[in-house]
């Protein structure tokens, strides 16, 4: 019998970096953040929609850009996206593989999360070089086959989407082995429905205000 108990085991979060947006989610805040500054400091030099405006994109950047990221206990993986945090049981994956964005498939349902992806050539395979280790390697290990200038054709990094795919699928096994559970089984689809969801209340109540903000300074 597969172990039903989904009370964590003692251990750290393990958590991925993200692989884009947070270099443009960051300046887009600054500059809200610059614009709000200006307005206040100097009242007529902003009107009060480009204010509004302004605090409105800097929470949707915040939210659809920085907040997004993907961690990892030892049983349930978590994707936190724009305006909610997605709870699964990593035992419950069947499917997971990272495109343009991650993609998990849990029991009849499909998640994905923004924060890993990679670049479209890479997705189409233009240019993608030959990966010559294991996807649960560091992102910077280098070819240990010989010198670059040795055997140039076969020099190579492991993708980091590569390493975040491969170090996932190995959380999602050693969770199915623990528990005695194999994909698309019965046990796995009954763990499925145990997939929670969190509102991001924080920052839905914050698009809300400001988006009633920015229309109210319109019409007044």
């Amino acid at each position: 019998m597969p172990d039903e108990s989904l009370d964590e085991p003692p251990g750290a979060v393990e958590r991925f970096r993200p692989t884009s947006g947070r270099i443009a989610g960051g300046l887009a805040v600054l500059l809200a953040v610059a614009i709000v500054v200006v307005s206040l400091v100097r009242p007529g030099d902003v009107t009060a929609p480009v204010t509004a405006g302004a605090v409105l994109a800097g929470v949707l950047a915040w939210a659809a850009m920085l907040r997004p990221r993907v961690s990892a206990s030892a049983e349930t993986l978590f994707l936190t996206n724009m305006l909610e945090t997605v709870e699964i049981p990593l035992a419950a994956v069947d499917e997971l593989v990272i495109r343009q964005v991650l993609v998990v498939r849990a029991g009849e349902r499909t998640f994905r999360s923004p924060a890993v992806g990679r670049k479209l050539r890479k997705v189409l395979g233009v240019g993608r070089p030959r990966q010559l280790f294991m996807p649960g390697m560091a992102e910077t290990t280098a070819d240990e086959l010989g010198a670059a200038g040795d055997l140039p054709q076969h020099a190579t990094m492991v993708d980091y989407a590569d390493h975040v795919e491969g170090r996932l699928r190995d959380l999602a096994e050693e969770a199915r082995t623990r528990r005695g559970v194999r994909r698309y089984s019965d046990q796995a689809l009954a763990l499925a429905e145990r997939v929670r969801r969190r509102p991001a209340w924080l920052e839905i109540g914050a698009l809300v205000v400001a988006a009633a903000a920015f229309v109210l300074t319109l019409v007044v």
